[in-house]
């Protein structure tokens, strides 16, 4: 499986990794139910389909996501690179509530540590600059840890290029993690050129939009989505912009099918094409899941194909308003 250096640090990771937002099941922005069996199997069959990194956070289901990695990691003999995040904790009523506070941060990462049962954290992110004005002061303590050996280096996600700014004065940025998508391309204007400007490793959540690019959603599943899956509220679930992501979709089965692959894979290679990024975080709740989409890592899309997708994007935001 293809891999790509991440910015300034000593990770090669491969292009696909595997995202577990999903897998921690009830809470206030969770994907409903989970089976922890068929998380942990989706774990293990990212590592036989040769993923050697995985990216979780306290926040995904607060604190389950790791644990089921961390029962997954005991399961195997391998030894992946592992991505959390800090700075989002949950309350008595699973909602999240934002920290960054020294303490807090501290606190969360010795937490991180014990439920993934490892000894250091490859790759610690701020998961959100929530609140502001204690941006800094959690940098600072992300710093301090991994002076210790705590963590080994040190990211961010869902950042602005001013964040990157602020925190960049205190100690360098090895990686920033934004949502990034046929349907959601914001970063392209001005973030990706920062990170690749200044040697930021660059990993792109939400490659498939949330289950929309996989070409398996449709009215039916939406509206049989469990009643707190968090999929419910977002704007991408509203009209008009599902009906034309739906019809998007059918056009970009087409491609893929001429290409010999799904239409995930397509949507996931599309964010891969940007030299700037250097791996998409790809989510799977079962073994077939990662099984389909891991192997996006060894293929690309030509110009030709390129060139057609971006028509297409084209005429499907000329349909919202």
């Amino acid at each position: 499986m293809q891999t790509r250096r991440l910015g300034n640090t000593g990770l090669e990771l491969t292009t696909v990794g595997l995202g577990t937002w999903a897998i921690g099941g009830p809470w206030q922005f969770g994907w409903g139910p989970q089976d922890d069996d068929e998380a942990v199997a989706a774990v293990l069959k990212a590592l036989d389909m040769g993923i050697n990194w995985i990216d979780t956070a306290p926040a995904y289901g607060i604190g389950h996501s790791e644990e089921l990695v961390g029962r997954a990691l005991k399961q195997t003999s391998q030894k992946p690179i592992i991505a959390t995040k800090c700075g989002i904790l949950g309350n008595e009523k699973r909602e999240k509530v934002t920290c960054l506070k020294k303490e807090s941060i501290r606190k969360e990462c010795l937490d991180s540590l014990k439920r993934l049962g490892i000894d250091v954290i490859d790759l610690y992110q701020m998961h959100w600059p929530d609140p502001d004005e204690d941006v800094e002061e959690g940098w600072e303590e992300m710093a301090k840890l991994k002076d210790e050996g705590l963590v080994r280096y040190i990211g961010v996600s869902n950042f602005t290029v001013g964040h990157l700014q602020r925190v960049r004065k205190i100690h360098e940025v090895a990686s920033l993690q934004p949502p990034y998508s046929m349907l959601h391309r914001e970063c392209e204007a001005e973030l990706l050129g920062y990170c690749a400007e200044n040697n930021i490793g660059v990993v792109a959540y939400s490659p498939m939009q949330r289950g929309l690019l996989t070409g398996k959603f449709n009215a039916e599943k939406l509206a049989a989505l469990d009643p707190g899956d968090h999929r419910r509220k977002h704007r991408d679930f509203q009209e008009p912009q599902f009906t034309a992501t739906l019809e998007l979709v059918e056009q970009l089965k087409e491609i893929a099918q001429r290409r010999g692959r799904t239409c995930a894979q397509l949507a996931i290679s599309w964010v891969l094409r940007r030299a700037e990024i250097t791996a998409a975080i790809v989510g799977a709740r079962n073994p077939a899941q990662i099984k389909e989409t891991a192997p996006a890592a060894d293929w690309s899309l030509n110009e030709e194909d390129i060139r057609e997708i971006e028509v297409l994007l084209a005429e499907r935001q000329a349909k919202i308003p």
